[in-house]
Formats: C-alpha cells, structure tokens, sequence
C-alpha cells in the first residue's frame, strides 16, 4: 500500500518549509509573484496561487497567523514538556517514542541518529532503518516510506511481449493495434502508416472507431460498439420506458436529465433545442444552464465553472475574502486573518482596530498572571507570550474552550486516522488490522498478507489485469463482444463476466482457458454480476428485465430473486459473511438498497442526491460502502445501513463507472477518461491515474484473496443445508429455495417440474410464467438460437419424463423453421426447416401427434407428423397470407384466420375437406384463435378493430367480449375460465373472464415483442379416434375428420393416393429435381399444385451446383464444388455414398448416362471433362485441351454425342464423340454464358439458356437453324424440359419457370422465393430408355466402353494405355510421376499425353512432405510430420503400415535403396540422418555432427555414396558413402535453401533446387563441374529425372514444371492450381537399376549392409534387436543358449567376437531376421549366414558339420589375412576390407573425422595423366552428343578396381560373378560416355552372372547408364 496521506503532506511541508527558509518559495513562484517587504514575512502559496504577508515580528511566536502553520513550522519553541521529545516541526511527542521505529513527529525526526535494527532474518531492512516483511520487497508497494524496499530490476520480458519505454510489459500482439497499451505509448510509436484498417464482412456492422460486430445487432437499441455508433441514424428505436428520454443515437436516459445543461446522451441530444435547462427544487441553474446541487450555491467553490453559483452572495463587509481562516485563526473585518492570540492584545494588528476594544470585548488581564503560580491555571502546558499566560496541551490531549484544561483527544473518531480497526488510550492511540493484514511500519496503514493485489477489469472487448503499483498490464481474454461486468472466485480460480451484446453470462479460469456460458437465455441487460465465495452462488442484475436473479456458479437452479418495485438495477454487491446483498437501482427513482441474500429483509439505505448510481463496493475490514454516481461525478461512503454518509471525492470525476477498494485506496474506471484512477479511501486525496488511454473501461475488482475472506461461515454446512436445490444465506441463518415457477413442496424440497404455467413467445426468446407459486415471475426457457419466434403450442403427453414430461413447439419466421423441445428446453430440435417462408400459425393435434401450420409466404396449410416426417399440404388454394391456426381434435375441425385483402376467418376437416368460411365482416388483423371446449366456443382477436370477440364453432353467434383499452392484442388462448393474451402495444400480458370479459389483470408488463400465448397444462382430456387402431388403415397419414367420416388418408407431398383411398403410391413419377446448393429439392408434377420436397439425405451439403439422375436404378447425383466431391443417393435420400471424392476442383456441369451406366462431368477448375462409372470406378480424362470454364453438359447416348458449354473468353458450344473424339465448334457466336443445356431428342433440338444476353435459344444438334425461344430471362441457369415443356431456374428471381418448348410461351413461376437456385432435372420415370449400345458384354472392352456415332470404342482409366488389341488396358502406367501435395499422393502419367493427376487411394493422410518408390515391392515410401512417421502402402492404397513411428520429429528427406534394401532419412528436428531396413527394423544414425537443417537426401546404390542438402545457417551440400563415412562438402558457396535434390543416374550429375536463389543448378558428383540449368523459378521445392527432363514442383506457382535437362529449355507447366505441393520422384522401369554387393544375400551381413565403391560395410543397428549382431560379412556370432539367455552379457568362456553394440535409446523388439518381410528380412539378413552350433543332445552329424564349419570359417580368415598381405602394397585398405566399424565423429567439435587413407599406385599414374594442361587450363569436361563426360578421382577408382579380385570363399553364392557383371556395367558405362577420350582396355571375359534372388526382374539391365 502507498505511505499514507498525512506521511506525504508532512514531507511536502518541510520540503516547503527548506525552500522558504533559503529564501525561495516552491518552484519560485512566490519569489516572482508575492514580494513582502523587509519586516514581513511570506506565508506558503494557498491552492489558488494566493500570497499572504504578515510582520516578521509574528513569525515563530506560537500563534497560527498564516492559517497553515507555515509560519510557525520549524521553530523551536519551549512549550514540551521535559517527559516529552521537541519534534524538528514544533511538535512534542512522547520520549519513549523516540527511535521505536513510528515517524511519530511526522517529520521523521524522532526516528533520525537512531542506532540501527537488527531486522529478523524473515524481514528486510529499509534504508530509513525500518523493518518490513521480506516479502513485501520488491511487491511494488512503497512499505518502507522511503521507498528504498522497491528499488529492484526491471522485469524481463518474455518473447510474447513488447517493452515499453518506461520498462513495462505488454503482450506483443498489443504493438501497434490502435491502441496505447503502454503508459507512456511508447507501443504506437513508430508505426507504419499503411496499417490496414480491419475491414467489416457482409454481415458485419463497422463501429466509428473500426470495430466490426454482427450486423443484426445494428439498431437493436444496445450500446454494442460502446459508443452508440451502432444505434445512431437508425429510423427506428426500441421505444424507451416511460419517464424516460431518447437520445438521438438510441439510448435511454432518465426523462429529468433532458435539458439540465450536462450532456448525458452520448451524442449529447439531451441538451439540444433547449430554451432553458429545467433543473429541479433541489437544484441550482448556473448561468450556462447547467444544473447543480442547491447546497453548492454559495459555498465558495466554482460548481458551475463560470463562477456563477457563487455570484451575489453575502459578505462579511469589506473586500471579499479569498479563504475562511483556519480553526485556531481570528477573522478580522477586513477580511484578514490573524492569531488567536492576537486579539485584544492592545494592539491593532488586523490594521482596522476589529481585533481589539471597542469591536471585541477585552477583558484586561492580570498583572499577576504568571505560570509560576499554579501552572498560570493550566493542567497541562504553560507559557508567556506578551506577559499573558497561555495554556496548551500534551500531544494526545486537546484544549477545552475555558483555555486552561485539557481533554483526551480521541483519535478513533477520527476516520482514517487508522487504516482499520482503532483503539483510543489516554493521551494515545493504538492502530490495529482485521484478520489477514497487517500494520506496516507507520503503525497506522494495514497491509493485506498474500499475493501482490491485481486489478481486473473488463475493457468491452476483452478483459485485462494491472498491477496497481507497477506498469505491468496483461490480457486474461480476448475477442469478447462486449463484456461489462465482472467478478471472480479466488478459491476456485474463476473469473465470470457478463456480454451485453450476446446477452450472455461467462466464465473461465482465471489464466484465460476453459472459457464457458454459464447463463445464456433470459438476459437482456446483464449489467452487474457478484460471486458468493463462501455459499458459492453468482447473483446478477439486470436492467432490461428489472431483476436481480441467482444461480449457483453453473448457471443451474437459476431464481428470480428480486423483482418487484425494481427499475434499472445496475451495480451489485455481496457480503457473504453477513448474508447481505447490495445493489443501485438508476431508475427514475434512484436508490441504493440492501437485502438478506435470500432476498428478504429489503431496505432503502440511500434514496437522495442520487442520479446515476453506477458502481458499488464493500470494505469488509472496515464495514464501509461506497458507490459512484456518473450524473452526481462523486464518490460517497456511508456505513453498511446507509448511516454517516459522506462525499469522498467530489470533484474531477467526469463519468465514474465501476468501483473496488484494496487496502486504504479506492480505484475506479471512468468512461469519459477512458482510465483507471485511484485515491485515499478516506480523504479522496493521493489521486493518480494508474492506467489510460483504455479502450472502454467498464467494471473493476482488485484480484486478491483478502478481496474475498475466507473466515466467514457456510450457513449451508456441507450438505446445502439440506435443501433439493438452492440454499441462499440469510441475516442469521438460510432459506431453501426453489428455481423460478417451481412449487416448494415442503421446506427443503421443490418439486422436480411444473403442471401449469403461462407459455408465450418474445421473438427472441420463448418464456413461461408458473402458475404453481404466487411470485408470477416470468422465467426464459433455455432454448438455442431463436431469432424470431412467433406462433405456438405444446403437447403435455409427448417426451420423456412421464408427469414431468411434454413438448413446446414454435415457429421462427427468420429461420425459417419450426422446432420443438421439452417445456424444461432440454432435447432441443429441428423439426421442419424445408420449403417454409412465413410460418405465422401452428397447432398441435395431441391425439393423433401432428403439426398443423400456416405459412403467409406460400398461402400453404400443411401437415406432418410431430417429428417432421410425412409432410402434405392440406391447403393451397385460395388462401391470402393465413395467419393463426387451431385444432378441435375432438369434433376433427381446423379454424384459422385469413389476414389478406378480404379478412375472414375459415373452417374445415383437419383432413382439408368440407372448408368454409365461418366469419367475414368486420375483420381486418384477425390474430389469435383460441377453442373453449367447455363453452363451445371460439374466440380469437382482431389487433385492426382491437377487439377480443367469440361466437360458436361455426360462427354463429358473434359477440364482442372486449372492446376497449385494448391497443394491439396478438396472441389469445382460454383456460378454464379465463382468457388471455398478449398486446404488441401495451408490452403487457393480460387475463380476463371468460364469459364476461370484466375482472382483468396484468400478469407481466414491460415485455418487448410480445407474440403468441398458451397455457401449458397436465389435463387435456382423452379423445377416442379412429387412427390410434392401425393408422386408421392408412399407408401413411392419418388425419382426423368430423362426423361421420372421422378420419381420412393422405400422402406426402407430390405422392398421390391409390384408388383404394388408404395406400399411396411408392413414389413421384414424374418430377422436377433441383439443386439449391444447400439442399435438393423435387417438385412433383402428378399432383395439381406444385410443392417441393426436400431430399433428406443423411448428410451436409455446402454448394450443391450440377444434379444428374439415373432413372433406371432411381438415383440421383450431385457435386459440391466446396466439399470437392460428386455424391449419390436414391429418390428417398437412403444410401447416400460419395463416389467421387479427389482431383475435383470445381464441377459445374453432370449429367448421367443412364443407358451405358455412365456419369460424364465437367470441372471448370481444372478445365477438363472426364467420365467414370456410376460408382466412380473407372475415371478417365476424356477432353482436356483448350478448355476454358467447362459449364453445362448434355448427352445423347443413341446418337454418341457429348455436348457442353464453355463460357471462357471465348464462349462457345462443342459437341463430340462421347469418347472425346471428333470434337467441333457448334455456336461461338453471340454467346455471353451459356449455362443450362438440353437436348430435345424427340425434336432432334439443342436448347441452352445464356445468363449474359438472358434469353433461351435453340438450334438443331448440328448448331444450325439456331432461334431465340424465350427473352428476355432474367439470369437463367439450370434447364431441362419433360413433355412439352422446358424447365429452369433463375438466379435473380429466385424460381423455378416453365414454359412451351416449341414457342417459349405459356410461361409460369412453378415455385418462387428460392435463393440459390443452380441445376434442374426433369424425370419421367415411365418413359422407356433406349438400349445400351455396349451391350452386354460392354463391348468387348476390359474397362471402359464409350459409345461414337459410329460404334463404340474401347478406353481406359486416365494415364493407362490402350494396348493393341484395342480391347483390353494396362495394369498401370509404366512410368509416371508420383508427387504430394500434404493431404494426398498423386500420379501423372508419362505414358499418356494428357498430364492428368490421379489421387492414390492411400488413407489416412495428414501433412506428407517426402516420398520415394520402391521398384522391387512396388510400394511407396512417404513421411508424414504431422504424426511424425514414416509409412509406406501399395499403389492402390492397400497394404498401408507404419514402418517407423518413434524418435521422428521433422522428416524432411526419403531416400529408399532397392538394391541393399534400407531406407534413409534426415530429421530435420533432431539435425540427424538416419537409415534402417525397408520394414523400419535394424534402425540406425549414420550422421548427427555438423548438421544443421538437412533437407533432401538422396542415393547412389551402384556407387555406394549417399547425397543431402543442409540449409542451415551455412548451406550445403554434402556426400559421403551408405555407412556414412568419407563424408564430403561437395558445394557450400553461393547457396541459399537447396531444397530438393535428385540424381541424374545416367549422366552422373547431381541436380538441386534452391529456394531462395530462385533457380535450378547441377554438377558433377564431386560437386565440380557446376552449372545453373534453369533461373529464375519461382519458389521450387522438390525436384526429379526422367529421360531428358527435369521435373520440379514450386509452391508459388502451385504447379508442376519441367525443362530440359540439358538445356534448361523447353519449359513447360505440366500441373497446375494445386495447393501444398510437396515432394516429387519418377517412376520407371529405367531410374532404379544398377546393383551392388549387398543385393545378394545382403551382402552375408546379418542386419545392415551398405555398400561402398569396391566393397560392403556390414553395421549393426543402434538399439539390439535380440539377435547377435556380426560386422563380418558371413559370419554370425554363437547364439547364447537357453540357459543364459537371461543374462545381460555374453559367457565370459566363449570364444566367439563380440558383438559391437552402443547403449541404448529407445526399447525395441524388432527382430532383422523374424520380422522382415520376404525379400527383405530373412533372405536380406540371414541367407547364406553361418551359424555356429548351440544347444545340447546334438546329433552326430551336426557336430560334423559344425566342425567342418569352423574349419572353413579358418580358411576364410586366413585367405583374408594372405589376401591383405598382399593387397596392401598398392590398395586402400578402405576400399577392399569387409569390415568396418562405424564412422569415427568427434562430438565435442561437432566437426566429422575423416580418416585421410592412402591412394594406390596406379591412382596417381591415373591422375597424373588427368591432370595434363591444355591451352593453360584444367580439364575437366569434354563435351559429347547428349550429356556430359564426367572425370574425378572417384570415376577412375573403377579402373583399380578392375585388378583387384576377391577371394571366392569370402562372397557366398556367386558374388564372384556379380562383382564382375558390376565392374562390367560400369564399363560399359564409361565407354558409352567417354568413348572420345580414351577406350578402356578390353575386360577378361566373365561367368554369366547368377540371378537376384529378391529381384522380380528377369531382364535385369546390363548396362547401368541404358535407359
């Protein structure tokens, strides 16, 4: 807590004090403006900048003659007595006061040359010598008083925050917003001028200052924006209350304020056209009109800021004085003030003689008086001045008025003068803290014990906290609407908040998570909001309802608390210990009053001088209340019961809002500031602005355990006092209490539901009045997103619940929509949403459960189950906006009311028969209906005539039952014997007697939108019918009808029923099908009206365009264009199925050829049109070039015809074959956008419709004989035509048309008001279809067979050929590009020239960024680094498994070996790269030093090398050999982000992309030889080789590209449009070919093999699998046997290698050998593998062979040892020995260890020969026909290579033969590249070489460069 008050003005005084005593007055102020003369003295500068002099003689002389002690500050005086200290101010206090620790002198020198404290080793020393808690030290709160327990660090901070300049936090995003954040608003300097202006949607409103908020609530009448920018130039309002005024821009204000000269209206329109402020009685006009307070007039302060409530009042006479003196001063007649002791003094100090004789009556004084004699008759303290004597006091005590005796001063009258609790001695005072605080060092203030206090404050659009003490401002929550009130639960860390703009009350934790709504129905303007902590229990106001409800936290067992004689309630306050609750009422009578918690023991404590009570707050240490007033601009206090009220603050409070008190300071939020603020909680003083410049600070709470005790007592207990619900507190005790209208069955219990209560409608919400209990408030029944409710009913005998259960129903005519729930809004729903435009009137029948209702848009009476289901129109004909409707089950009639040109008022069966018109005169608004079983009547009410009238069933009988003060009735109904109903007008619910309309009563008032009403009740009687006994028969519906039929049957709508009058037909016939992008329509054309259905298909659709059927198997297609799919179902929505659901963009045109079972479709997104089967199988790309906006689509199957529109730039209309061929230009001229098409087979006629010129044309299929049928049309889109008639939609008016399709005449409207109309279909399903002319054996074809207008031809899916049979196609493509795009894989073939992409159906794809293709399994490999995995499936999607799924976190690089069977990848995330065998096992890191962001990576097989690219901070591009070894930087200059990378196998060139250097480069694979192949490209990512090009894919473009790859020429898009693109690879027969040493038997290695240039390095994977691992190749280690296997190590008797192995990272159990697929497991590591025997009982002959393996195992060794004794003399051990450790790194430099080795002797003849200068210059390169002759040290190893023979017994079957057919190959290959250098010398002939054993290839490649 800050020093107190009187510390800071005690410092200020000697400060003041220090300068006059040096001859200078603060500031030098003084010293410029008063200049006293010599023998005068200047007193300190009063507060309006006034100077007094007085004589110097009276300086220092004990009297008060400058009214501020200045005067007399700092003299020593001998007036303290010698028990006392003499303070430096002149002040005595108590010697045993001196150096205790208190500045009881206030000056500070009682406590100065103190001997220093020891402080406790829990305390923290203050500079001042004081001692303060160590936790207070550094809590931004000055505790010390010298302020020395804050000089601490700045905080840092965080990266998500932003340093201000005065070193304060604040969250980054903050930076720049608009908005000063910061103190010093250091957080908008700086910024860029271009900072775009957030931009509103279509359904947005834009507030003044930029804010966007939901259009509906534009001029709605609340302040959402939060400047009423929202509700200004709106034509109409909601209509304020009564005595109340409407500002300009909508808001309310009380009626009193208009004209009072302050401007309360935001936009200040209360104040214009004024002709003079009317101010009140207790009021006074300032001459600028504005009002005040009467008891300010004349109290010497400028109210009214033009000074005039102070002019022409009286004076004392003689000049004006500037200030009353002080207490202890003499006022003389001048004016002038002067000592007390002064006066009669004989001598004339005022200057007009008033001080002395004859003005004053003076007394002459006694010579004798002296303070030797009897202390001069003082009790205490005795002094001269002048001879006289004068008496004076102890501190502590006080002089009485004789002057000579002295009383205790009691300083806990005093308020303030201790922070909280006071105890008064003797001379003395002691200080005390309540529970939870405790008295700081000044032994006066208290300080709370916890946390540093935060301040919590709702800022509209989010909620945020501040320190009070220190700049630190953080948000809790954002992107809130308008958040006003708030308040929180420390205990259970939750902080609750009421939006005023979704009328919600919300919660969440107080770290800003778990946000959730707590209430959301029933609130209009939730402004206050207050937490039970102890009773945990949220109380609330709210003044658009007039209530304060409670709820617990949840929201449940919400109550009606307070209700009655309520206006505006605002702020609120509870006090849980004392079971009180307080809250402000601004109404036209504003009060502030208080409670039981309970809501009994209601009291007013303050009703007078009050305007705008805004916020409340309690000070529960000191039992205080204080409040703010907006209008009154002050802050009061008063006790708990309103008692001792007074003014803390009364000036510079422009429009105070909210409040809270923390220790001894008040804060508050002010709207006109836009700040917080904070002062003294007792003199109003200390005022500083803690935070401004805020958006709109709305409610306050200081954030702090001591905020919320926990010391009071649960009146509850533990059990909830045994309450069934709600347990409420009270003075001394509680009250159980039940929700809102539920009956108290005793005094613990409530009754678990209701049986009668008042159900009416309020557009916006649906609410119920409980007749079960007297309190008759209304209660909001939860209900979600009603928008504009209108007409309802109920059935008490349906849903759950038993005598608890029944069902509300209601209408929405903003939705659209009739729904349903139970009476309690659980179980909510949907139950027609289709086909309604103005639903006005609906009706339950409660005895067979159907809906009956009106809809004014369509003139329709339907009907329909209670679900939804069997929907029929009843009525169509001859109905003119039908308004109120009801049922009489009970004699089977319906009634509604007619409200169109002639008003009436109609009968029928509830079967639509025997209809008639029952009352016709005197009608004009006929509204509600209402049956009175009991009296044979019907009522209804007429808002035109505003009557309530009745008459007999069948209109007979009419009379008027109320005539007058009726202004608007809407809704009526009637329960037992009495009516009611609703008035628009009068905002009111009303009830009267039934029979004579008298005894009237208001049961609710104050009620906006007031519509329908029904009274919801348990005993409806029972009505026997005939549809409760097997439907009545019927198939489908069975509708009640009066004597003597009693029931009737009916269909659904557009089925008509069979002759036999109780079956209907199974389905339309004939029929139109639409769609209108959300949904699909059918309007039926065998019934005489037209009514369209909606399809109910079981799933969401978002923009259906094209619509296609298929009449034979009764199905109907669709296309989303933002779902990206065609989808199916049947006629009645059942089996709904996607079929097609990739490689679709945006597909406009479908059609279904229904003979050859066919769907055709065209997509404007890829410009392509394709056709499948009708389940989707079989998609093929039938056109593709030059298309531009593909649109409609039309079939002729008999003639073998394809017809579409193309409305690109050059529109035009095409026809061909239907397989793609023969296409031609039908029509390209006089097009606009041509969007419907059909084709009138039976007139051999083409009809399209053209949105552009808007008419429908035709012309014979050929495109000639073209004519205009029908213009103009609108914007049509979809056509179609059935018999004589075309169909189709139009965009801009909304309907279906119709009209004669050989003249265009005839035309009609078939159905109206449907927006977003698209494609239309016409189905006849009784017409035949012609034959399919495939046949039934499709035409011979093995896939596809499309019909021509000459035969049928043969086709195949996309990408595959035909092959030359012409019958039958390929299994797949043989070489294609296989590419990701993140969510799927893809392929293109090469095959084909179409360049069409095909989804792979592999699933379960997240965010795929690498990919690679095994050739041998034909699998694809792909890393998803949304799972961080690695998986790999078969090209049809099947076989999909995880082959690594651990230790993965970015894997940016696949590279898959097909010849030694492993896998690599780099990690990104983890900078490794890594390798394991195709199926995940044997997984091991190559290289993890060195590396920083490695990227692609690729693989060399037959030259054992492995390439990636880094693009870390130093970018590169590295090589080494498979094991990792002999790594090498190939190129590390003049790189950027070398993205993808890929070999060129046959050339021998390295190709990478480079991202940021925007091109495409290669070289040699040395690096050398570098050469840019293609710049710039755009942002390429991934590349690969095929033939002669080069194909990448780049993410700016979204597109797949290709050049040359020798020229860089040649480019082309081969893709294009599509998002995420990612890796890329070719697949061909030609790119994985070669072998090496590994490929047979992998290589005798038991787990990994890696090959090298010469030889094979055998490596055992980083985790043991279990299996003993050997790094010689043909050898396995002794497995241990049974009975050691448990042991952690091997036997320390055997004699066997050990088998390396480093610790372990991860568990694993795979096992190389078991678990590896064939091809890859066993064979790969195992085959050909000796090994050494093992158990016991061994038969003889395994003994043998055993021995006679050892001795071969010898052999080997020794040939090995012979064969490198003989090697050595010229070979690199490197390149020929078999085994290898693993590759040495030395971490601690992160640097690779390369071991240099020693090059053999023809190695230098060779490259001595290499190096031969010509011209000069190196040579390098020599130039050849196609590609490049690469040379490099590594190439010429080869020719080494080639005298270097293995011995036989080292390679197990035949790797003799395979290293020679190696060294054949590459050969073979140099010859082929560089045969213009130097031919090599001709190889020693070769055994032919074995077969692969893993290889499916039987024609393995003999030449490693053939392509």
């Amino acid at each position: 807590m800050r020093r107190s008050a009187a510390l800071l003005l005690l410092l200020l005084r000697s400060l003041l004090l220090t300068l006059l005593l040096s001859g200078h007055s603060p500031g030098g102020r003084c010293s410029a403006e008063c200049s006293c003369g010599r023998s005068h003295f200047s007193c300190s500068v009063s507060s309006l900048g006034e100077c007094t002099c007085i004589p110097e003689q009276w300086r220092c002389d004990g009297d008060n003659d400058c009214g501020d002690h200045s005067d007399e500050d700092g003299c020593m005086l001998p007036t303290c007595s010698p028990l006392d200290f003499h303070c430096d101010n002149g002040k005595c206090v108590r010697r045993s006061w001196v150096c205790d620790g208190d500045n009881d002198c206030e000056d500070d020198s009682d406590e100065q040359d103190c001997p220093p404290r020891e402080c406790e080793e829990d305390e923290f020393q203050c500079q001042n010598g004081y001692c303060i808690r160590s936790l207070w030290h550094c809590d931004g709160d000055n505790d010390c008083g010298d302020n020395s327990d804050e000089q601490c660090d700045m905080r840092k901070c965080s990266d998500k925050e932003f340093r201000c300049s005065d070193g304060s936090c604040i969250a980054e995003h903050w930076y720049c917003d608009g908005d000063a954040d910061c103190k010093d608003s250091s957080d908008e300097d700086n910024c860029p001028s271009d900072v775009l202006v957030a931009t509103c949607s279509v359904e947005e409103f834009q507030c003044s200052y930029g804010r966007c908020i939901l259009d509906i609530y534009h001029c709605d009448g609340d302040d959402d924006c939060g400047d009423w920018s929202d509700e200004s130039d709106c034509a109409s309002h909601q209509p304020c209350r009564s005595l109340e005024f409407m500002c300009s821009s909508g808001m309310c204000i009380n009626a009193g304020w208009r004209c009072d000269g302050e401007f309360d209206c935001d936009d200040q329109s209360d104040e214009s056209n004024c002709t003079s402020s009317m101010c009140t009685v207790d009021q006074f006009r300032c001459a600028t009109g504005r009002c005040v307070r009467l008891s300010w007039r004349c109290d010497g302060e400028d109210d009214c800021s033009d000074h005039s409530d102070e002019d022409g009042c009286e004076k004392t006479g003689g000049p004006p004085a500037a200030t009353p003196c002080a207490s202890d001063q003499f006022q003389c007649g001048n004016g002038r003030c002067i000592g007390q002791r002064k006066v009669c003094n004989q001598v004339d100090d005022c200057g007009d003689a008033s001080d002395e004789q004859p003005h004053q009556d003076c007394r002459r004084r006694s010579p004798e008086g002296s303070c030797d004699h009897q202390n001069g008759g003082c009790s205490q303290k005795c002094q001269l001045v002048r001879a006289l004597v004068q008496c004076s006091c102890h501190t502590g005590y006080r002089l009485l008025e004789d002057t000579r005796t002295c009383q205790d001063v009691d300083e806990c009258a005093e308020e303030g003068y201790c922070s909280q609790g006071c105890t008064n001695s003797q001379g003395g005072f002691r200080c005390w803290c309540v529970q939870g605080y405790e008295l700081r060092p000044d032994r006066r203030s208290c300080k709370a014990l916890g946390p540093e206090p935060v301040l919590l404050f709702a800022n509209r659009i989010d909620i945020r906290q501040v320190l009070p003490h220190r700049s630190e401002y953080t948000l809790l929550l954002n992107n809130l609407e308008n958040a006003i009130a708030l308040d929180f639960h420390h205990q259970e860390e939750l902080v609750f908040w009421s939006d005023v703009t979704l009328d919600r009350i919300m919660k969440a934790n107080l770290n800003g998570s778990n946000v959730e709504e707590v209430v959301s129905t029933g609130l209009e303007s939730p402004g206050g909001l207050a937490i039970d902590w102890i009773h945990d229990k949220l109380f609330w106001t709210d003044s658009g309802t007039s209530r304060i409800e409670v709820s617990n936290l949840d929201g449940s067992h919400r109550k009606v608390l307070l209700w009655q004689d309520m206006e505006k309630p605002r702020a609120i306050a509870l006090h849980p210990m004392e079971g009180k609750i307080y809250w402000t009422d601004w109404g036209n009578t504003p009060r502030i009053e208080f409670s039981d918690m309970d809501g009994s023991g209601r009291r007013v404590i303050a009703d007078t001088a009050l305007y705008w009570p805004n916020g409340l707050t309690i000070d529960y240490a000191s039992q205080r209340l204080y409040w703010v007033d907006a209008k009154h601009h002050v802050i009061e206090r008063s006790q708990l019961d309103g008692s001792d009220r007074r003014a803390v603050i009364s000036h510079g409070l422009p429009h105070p809002f909210a409040i809270t008190v923390f220790e001894d300071s008040l804060y508050w939020t002010d709207w006109h500031t836009k700040s917080i603020n904070s002062a003294n909680k007792f003199t109003g003083k200390n005022q500083e602005v803690v935070r401004s410049k805020l958006h709109f600070p709305m409610d306050i709470h200081t954030l702090h355990p001591q905020r919320q005790p926990a010391g009071g007592r649960n009146r509850c207990g533990s059990n909830n006092g045994g309450c069934s619900h709600l347990c409420l507190p009270s003075n001394t005790s509680f009250s159980c209490a039940c929700p809102t209208g539920f009956r108290k069955l005793d005094q613990h219990r409530c009754a678990d539901g209701l049986d009668k209560f008042l159900l009416f409608a309020r557009r916006t919400d649906i609410r119920r009045i409980s007749l079960d209990t007297a309190e008759r408030a209304d209660h909001v029944v939860p209900l979600a997103h009603v928008r504009n409710a209108v007409a309802l009913d109920w059935d008490a005998s349906q849903g759950e619940g038993g005598a608890e259960g029944g069902y509300i129903y209601w209408t929405d005519v903003t939705t659209d929509a009739i729904s349903r729930a139970l009476w309690d809004g659980s179980r909510q729903e949907v139950v027609v949403d289709t086909s309604l435009e103005s639903p006005a009137g609906l009706a339950i029948d409660w005895v067979t459960n159907k809906i009956y209702w009106t809809d004014a848009g369509t003139d329709r009476i339907e009907v329909s189950n209670t679900d939804g289901s069997m929907r029929t129109v009843l009525v169509w004909e001859n109905l003119d906006r039908p308004r109120d409707i009801v049922v009489d089950p009970v004699g089977g009639f319906m009634y509604w009311t007619d409200w169109g040109a002639s008003p009436k008022i109609e009968r029928a069966g509830m079967d639509a028969l025997d209809r008639r018109v029952i009352v016709s005169s005197n009608l004009t608004w006929p509204n509600g209906l209402a049956v009175d079983y009991e009296t044979q009547r019907l009522y209804w009410a007429d808002a035109g005539v505003k009557t309530i009238e009745f008459g007999n069933f069948d209109g007979s009988g009419r009379q008027v039952l109320i005539g007058s003060q009726l202004p608007h009735p809407f809704g009526l109904t009637v329960h037992q014997d009495r009516l009611y109903w609703t008035d628009w007008q009068s905002k009111s619910i009303q009830s009267a007697d039934k029979l004579t309309g008298l005894d009237r009563h208001t049961l609710a008032q104050n009620l906006e939108n007031l519509m329908d009403i029904h009274m919801f009740h348990r005993l409806r009687q029972t009505v026997s019918n005939p549809c409760s006994v097997n439907n009545g028969g019927c198939s489908h519906l069975c509708l009640l009808a009066p004597p003597p039929r009693g029931s009737s049957c009916a269909c659904p709508t557009g089925i008509n029923l069979q002759p036999d009058r109780k079956t209907c037909s199974p389905g339309m016939s004939r029929f139109l099908i639409f769609a209108r992008r959300t949904d699909i329509r059918m309007v039926s054309l065998d019934i005489p009206y037209f009514a369209d259905v909606v399809l109910a298909v079981n799933t969401s659709m978002k923009n259906t365009i094209a619509i296609g059927v298929d009449p034979r198997e009764g199905k109907v297609y669709w296309s989303d264009s933002t779902l990206k799919r065609i989808s199916r179902a049947d006629f009645s929505g059942e089996e709904q199925e996607d079929i097609i659901t990739t490689g679709l963009v945006t597909t406009d045109g479908l059609a279904v050829d229904a003979e050859g079972q066919k769907i055709f479709w065209t997509d404007t997104g890829t410009n392509r049109i394709e056709v499948a089967n009708l389940d989707g199988s079989m998609r093929k790309v039938l056109v593709w070039r030059n298309l531009d906006s593909p649109r409609a689509i039309a079939l002729y199957h008999q003639m073998g015809y394809l017809y579409w529109t193309d409305w690109g730039e050059q529109a035009k209309l095409e026809r061909s074959a239907m397989d793609g061929s023969g296409r031609v230009v039908l029509i390209r001229d006089n097009l606009g956008w041509p969007n419907g098409l059909a084709i009138d087979t039976a007139g051999a006629q083409l009809l399209w419709a053209d949105a552009h010129t808007e008419r429908i044309e035709v012309s014979d299929l050929d495109g000639q004989q073209r004519r205009t049928l029908v213009a103009p049309v609108q914007h049509p889109y979809g056509l179609t035509l059935l018999g004589p008639h075309i169909y189709w939609t139009d965009w801009q008016s909304r309907s279906v048309h119709r009209a004669d399709k050989t003249s265009g005449s005839e035309g009609i409207t078939v159905r109206a008001n449907l927006p977003g109309l698209m494609d239309i279909q016409a189905v006849d399903r009784e017409r035949p279809l012609g034959p399919d002319r495939c046949g039934p054996t499709n035409g011979g074809c093995s896939h596809l067979c499309l019909p021509r207008p000459d035969g049928t031809s043969c086709a195949c899916p996309t990408g595959v050929l035909l092959k030359a049979d012409g019958f039958s196609c390929e299994q797949r493509p043989e070489s294609y590009l296989l590419f990701s795009n993140r969510v799927s894989l893809r392929r293109i073939s090469l095959d084909t020239d179409d360049r069409t992409d095909v989804h792979l159906d592999v699933p379960q794809l997240h965010n795929v960024i690498s990919l690679d293709y095994d050739s041998v399994d034909g699998k694809v490999y792909y890393t998803d680094v949304t799972l961080d995995v690695i998986r790999r499936a078969n090209l049809d999607g099947s076989g999909m498994e995880t082959v690594v799924s651990q230790g993965l976190k970015t894997t940016d690089g696949l590279a898959v070996d097909w010849v030694s069977r492993n896998m690599y990848w780099t990690d990104t995330g983890r900078n490794t790269i890594e390798v394991a065998r195709l199926d995940g096992s044997c997984r091991k890191v190559l290289v993890n030093n060195s590396l920083d962001e490695p990227r692609a990576i690729a693989v060399f097989p037959s030259k054992g090398f492995l390439f990636w690219t880094d693009w870390g901070n130093i970018a590169k591009i590295e090589r080494s050999h498979l094991d990792g070894s002999e790594r090498k930087v190939l190129i590390n200059t003049d790189l950027g982000w070398p993205n993808g990378l890929t070999l060129d196998y046959d050339t021998r060139r390295i190709f990478w992309v480079d991202a940021h250097l925007d091109r495409i480069e290669s070289s040699d694979l040395n690096g050398k030889l570098r050469q840019i192949l293609v710049s710039p490209v755009s942002h390429p990512f991934a590349l690969t080789q095929s033939d002669r090009w080069i194909y990448w894919t780049d993410w700016q473009t979204k597109s797949i590209q290709r050049v040359d790859k020798h020229t860089g020429r040649s480019k082309e898009t081969v893709l294009a449009n599509v998002e995420g693109l990612m890796d890329i690879i070719v697949v061909s027969p030609n790119r994985q070919t070669g072998t090496n040493l590994c490929a047979v038997n992998n290589g005798g290695c038991t787990h990994l093999c890696f090959s090298r240039t010469s030889s094979l390095v055998c490596s055992c994977p980083d985790q043991p699998d279990g299996r003993p691992c050997s790094t010689i190749s043909g050898y396995m280690p002794t497995v241990p046997s049974s009975s050691s296997s448990s042991s952690s190590g091997s036997s320390s008797g055997s004699s066997s290698p050990s088998v390396p192995t480093e610790p372990p990272h991860r568990p694993s159990s795979v096992n190389c050998t078991n678990t590896a697929p064939a091809g890859e497991g066993r064979d790969d590591c195992l085959n050909s593998v000796v090994t050494a025997p093992h158990g016991g009982g061994l038969h003889v002959s395994y003994v043998i062979g055993g021995v006679l393996s050892i001795l071969a195992i010898l052999v080997l060794i020794a040939a090995l040892i012979i064969y490198r004794h003989k090697k050595s003399k010229f070979a690199d051990p490197g390149l020929s020995n078999l085994t290898y450790s693993n590759p040495s790194y030395r971490t601690s430099t992160q640097e690779v260890k390369i071991e240099a080795s020693q090059r053999p002797p023809i190695y230098n003849q060779l490259r001595y020969k290499k190096e031969v200068v010509v011209d000069g210059g190196y040579r390098e390169k020599l130039p050849l026909v196609e590609g490049v002759c690469l040379l490099s040290a590594d190439d010429l190893y080869w020719d080494d290579l080639r005298q270097v023979r293995l011995p036989r017994p080292l390679v197990v079957g035949g790797a003799d033969g395979e290293t020679e057919q190696l060294l054949l190959q590459e050969e073979e290959g140099a010859e082929s590249e560089c045969s213009s250098l130097a031919p090599p010398p001709p190889a020693p002939p070769l055994t032919p070489p074995q077969s692969h054993t893993h290889h499916h290839h039987s024609d393995w490649p003999s030449n490693e460069s053939r392509v």
